[in-house]
């Protein structure tokens, strides 16, 4: 008995030496809603692999990618984090992440699992640098309330047709939703622009280069294309179709019918959704949760109008997982990102129904937990079955993103129209690539 207690007692010993000396690798994402899956899977995986400890930590948006680019020059940077179309190409050409191409031939990891062109995009040049987490696609969301009041019904909001001449059936319907301090809509003769109570849709604002739920949707279901492919130097930015896209837009806060660029700025299109001040608002998959937590009137989700191409189009957007160069644990960092990537902590991720996951299939688990609470997200894997495009990607990314938020944004306000703003701007995002 005594040898026994003695042979316990030098493993609890050991276990806790190893414990002691456990690995720490540092996780940082963005999205405070996905931290509690994220937090299951590193206590899972911890389970799996003892002497590796996995510290998460979360940030806002803006606050996140300070860190992270503050973190690469001070030397600081977390071992692994969240990475976003938009802002890897500049890290890559930095040399800021580890290509993950060799670890992946390495351990013969399976890439075909990810939906369609989920993995490549995280590549260059025969390098990868991310394991795909999950995807997004754009719909909107519907004051049902208001619709109904209105007389517009569901199966109207759900077959909506757009175009940038007279805005189709989208703007009739648009119209009926808008309603003013005493009660009529914006095709009434009584409507009084200048007191509008209820705006019938709100655009969140300029989008930058990629516009995800700005315009992007009614730009390409218009005929517009960002690039001939990823990574091409040559943006198209002066399309005809992208200006009477924006200009149409632009024109919406004249007719009453949407709240001017300034205003939305204060609160927010989906602050203005959920105080009840817009009845259309175009919104990301990733904001599902956060809508049925806090929206207390009748709403759905509905798929985009159909444009003058004849389809709907959505940004086909996905996250991944990269890893820091700068990371002294890059054997331990890869085994977290390998775990990320994998269907057994994207299967966690799908039974929290926080995101639609990377691996085919699973996403039809976050439909079956999202209809469990009553939430209706078959307008997302509608659009996800449609006309879908990849995000914008080259390098230079900061740069063009901020000369198309600028172009746009004069737009919006009035300040510029939109053929001669996007024409000048385009000259110079094609010039940063010569």
């Amino acid at each position: 008995m005594t040898i026994r207690r003695h042979i316990l007692s030098a493993a609890a010993l050991l276990a806790a030496a190893g414990a002691a000396h456990a690995v720490d690798v540092k996780y940082v994402l963005w999205d405070s809603g996905q931290r509690p899956a994220y937090q299951q899977c590193a206590t899972d995986f911890e389970k799996a692999n003892p002497g590796i400890s996995i510290k998460i930590s979360q940030q806002g948006w803006d606050e996140y990618w300070t860190g992270i680019s503050t973190g690469f020059i001070s030397g600081t940077a977390p071992d692994v984090f969240t990475n976003h179309l938009a802002k890897y190409p500049e890290f890559a050409k930095n040399n800021q992440l580890v290509d993950l191409a060799p670890l992946v031939k390495r351990d013969g990891v399976k890439t075909d699992v990810y939906s369609n062109g989920l993995y490549d995009i995280w590549g260059r040049d025969g390098k990868q640098y991310g394991l795909p987490k999950d995807w997004d696609t754009i719909a909107f969301i519907v004051n049902m309330d208001v619709a109904k009041k209105a007389g517009v019904t569901l199966a109207e909001l759900n077959n909506m047709t757009w175009n940038p001449k007279d805005g189709g059936s989208f703007e009739q319907v648009v119209k009926k939703l808008t309603i003013d301090a005493n009660g009529n809509n914006a095709l009434s003769p009584k409507f009084d622009k200048t007191k509008v109570a209820t705006y019938g849709y709100q655009n969140p604002g300029s989008g930058g280069m990629m516009g995800q739920t700005e315009w992007s949707h009614f730009a390409v279901s218009n005929g517009f294309k960002f690039q001939d492919k990823p990574w091409a130097g040559k943006f198209y930015y002066d399309d005809a179709k992208l200006a009477e896209t924006i200009q149409y837009i632009a024109s919406l806060p004249g007719k009453g019918v949407s709240a001017t660029a300034e205003d939305v700025s204060k609160l927010g299109s989906g602050g203005m959704f959920m105080a009840g001040k817009a009845a259309i608002i175009p919104e990301g998959s990733w904001m599902i949760n956060h809508f049925a937590s806090n929206t207390k009137f009748n709403y759905a989700w509905v798929p985009l109008p159909k444009g003058p191409t004849g389809s709907r189009a959505t940004m086909f957007n996905g996250l991944a997982d990269s890893i820091w160069v700068g990371s002294k644990v890059k054997e331990e960092a890869w085994k977290w990102v390998k775990y990320l990537g994998s269907e057994a902590c994207q299967n966690v991720v799908a039974k929290a129904g926080v995101v639609f996951p990377a691996i085919k299939g699973l996403p039809d688990t976050v439909t079956a937990v999202h209809k469990a609470k009553g939430i209706d997200d078959s307008a997302f894997l509608e659009m996800a079955k449609g006309k879908t495009f990849l995000a914008p990607i080259a390098d230079n990314g900061s740069q063009v993103n901020e000369l198309m938020a600028n172009a746009i944004d004069s737009v919006l306000r009035g300040k510029a129209q939109a053929a001669p703003a996007l024409k000048d701007a385009n000259a110079q995002v094609n010039a940063l690539f010569k």
